[in-house]
């Protein structure tokens, strides 16, 4: 997190710099998103490793999707409000919120894990002692060779990757389109990723809400509410190329919404088959293939970040206009989006009929 929140000040000291100086703001900046990328993965990977070592099998599920919902929680309040507070923009004031908020975000880190980890001998349940012992390389990669053979979970990790690909690809490039092509503020843009996130959360809320039992009945299985999440995202990004063609008569702030809840339904639904999934065969391969769907789900969200920014700069090279190279770009997530749909779709990919009841903190009862 300390890695995390020095590359975020950097990365706006870079920005702040560029005006003055090209070349030492891009070094900068270049700097500051290597640090941001590192402090990512080093904090993400340490908190799912805190977790499977802390929290009960019992209830790892019900874990992560608290984990989960928090982190597009904040995501929402975070952007909303440092949204608000750029504006009027000056790259002073850039700076100034970005280092606000990366010590509040420093301050609620070090408050949650104080002591934390002192409390470790007395966590073990359930099995948990087992976590402690030394991995050997040569069974692991047995393992990992025995998890990719299964049809299932092969695909399975297919269609995270696809999924989470065409999901991230969008992520970055969308405050640039509304700040180019519909003339956005760099404050409204960033209060744009608060809209959007907040319709990933009642997505999120919805499914999981669906898939449990409420009065004795369910409203869809997790395979119908990923699929018609993904489904729905790819309208919602069909709308965005309206958006890039129609300019700022576009309802595009509505259509940011809706791409949210599709996004955050389709996900909170993959997450349960995720969990059903990792532990459906047993023999001990739970940890591999969770390993295995969070490899998937890591690379692509790396990738597809890369993939959408590049590709919105070699179609504007090649369409001599922003908005035809933004269109082109979310139309090509559109597609990975039906065709991530069309995989989890298949036979092939076996997902549990309802949200896992320990993904809402009750008892596990799956359909197979």
């Amino acid at each position: 997190m300390a890695v995390l929140a020095g590359g975020g000040v950097l990365a706006a000291l870079a920005t702040a710099w560029m005006s003055t100086s090209p070349i030492v703001g891009t070094a900068l900046a270049v700097l500051g998103f290597v640090a941001i990328g590192l402090g990512v993965s080093a904090g993400g990977t340490a908190l799912l490793t805190l977790l499977a070592k802390r929290v009960a099998p019992t209830r790892r599920a019900g874990a992560a999707t608290i984990v989960w919902v928090m982190m597009i929680a904040g995501f929402a309040v975070t952007a909303g409000i440092a949204g608000k507070l750029l504006d009027p923009y000056s790259p002073a004031r850039l700076v100034g919120v970005t280092a606000g908020v990366a010590v509040i975000a420093m301050v609620v880190t070090v408050l949650a894990l104080w002591g934390l980890e002192g409390h470790a001998r007395h966590a073990a349940a359930d099995g948990d002692e087992a976590l402690e012992v030394e991995p050997d390389a040569r069974a692991f990669r047995e393992a990992l060779r025995e998890v990719w053979a299964d049809t299932t979970a092969r695909r399975f990790s297919i269609f995270v990757f696809l999924s989470m690909l065409a999901y991230s690809a969008q992520d970055l490039i969308l405050e640039p389109f509304a700040g180019t092509v519909l003339g956005y503020t760099p404050g409204q843009t960033t209060s744009l990723s608060g809209l959007q996130h907040g319709g990933v959360l009642v997505g999120m809320l919805l499914a999981a809400f669906a898939g449990s039992r409420w009065r004795g009945r369910r409203f869809g299985s997790l395979r119908a509410w990923t699929v018609s999440g993904c489904v729905l995202s790819a309208v919602a990004m069909a709308g965005l190329v309206g958006a890039a063609l129609a300019g700022p008569a576009w309802p595009f702030k509505a259509n940011v919404w809706l791409l949210g809840a599709a996004n955050g339904a389709f996900s909170i639904a993959a997450i349960g088959s995720m969990m059903h999934l990792a532990g459906a065969d047993g023999g001990g391969r739970e940890g591999v293939r969770m390993g295995l769907f969070g490899a998937a789900q890591g690379i692509a969200f790396g990738l597809g970040g890369l993939v959408g920014t590049a590709a919105s700069d070699a179609a504007r090279w090649v369409f001599h206009g922003a908005g035809i190279a933004y269109a082109s770009v979310f139309a090509f997530v559109a597609a990975m989006f039906l065709l991530a749909a069309i995989i989890a779709s298949g036979r092939a990919v076996a997902m549990p009929r309802a949200v896992p009841a320990a993904a809402l903190g009750g008892p596990t009862k799956v359909a197979p």
